[in-house]
């Protein structure tokens, strides 16, 4: 079973990553039993009859994709996912930002794709409280990068109030 970062633990990942295959259409996708997160594409086209499953359903979305889509939907998706295709595509920290800030997303948001041990500190900053670093990669290494400051200047999910406010205080 692969392994994830889910609150600073690394843990056994029960959930199964499904992808669209060539050719293959959103409406016809088969979802297989066990908890799923399946693409933006097919949750629009099969979203009441995956609501009504026994097993739990997530989404995933990547760059290209909006919040908003899913806004009336988040609480039926315990897990939602934001896909990295590559290190250098920064749009999904906008989407974890909008989850949390604009639509007050409190499930699991999980970084998954070419997520780097150099971006998890950052990641956690905007959201994300779960992340699937690469296959090739160190996840103990990744995990210890959530801790490689102690101190930030800017607020952010994690910590509202710039660090100016927090002296006054």
């Amino acid at each position: 079973m692969p392994k994830l970062i889910k609150q600073r633990r690394v843990v056994e990942d029960s959930w199964q990553t499904l992808f669209l295959q060539p050719g293959e259409e959103p409406e016809t996708m088969i979802i297989p039993p066990g908890p799923v997160l399946v693409p933006l594409a097919v949750w629009e086209l099969q979203r009441l009859e995956l609501r009504e499953r026994n097993d739990p359903v997530g989404v995933w979305l990547g760059p290209e994709d909006e919040p908003a889509v899913i806004a009336d939907d988040l609480v039926y998706l315990p897990v939602i996912a934001v896909r990295f295709p590559h290190f250098k595509d920064g749009r999904g920290y906008s989407t974890a930002a909008l989850l949390r800030r604009r639509y007050g997303y409190t499930g699991e948001l999980r970084a998954i794709g070419d997520v780097l041990r150099d971006q998890m500190f950052y990641l956690h900053r905007v959201g994300f409280d779960a992340f699937e670093p690469r296959a090739d990669r160190c996840i103990e290494g990744a995990l210890a990068a959530l801790d490689d400051f102690s101190v930030t200047y800017q607020g952010a999910h994690v910590q509202d109030q710039p660090l100016f406010r927090r002296r006054a205080a």
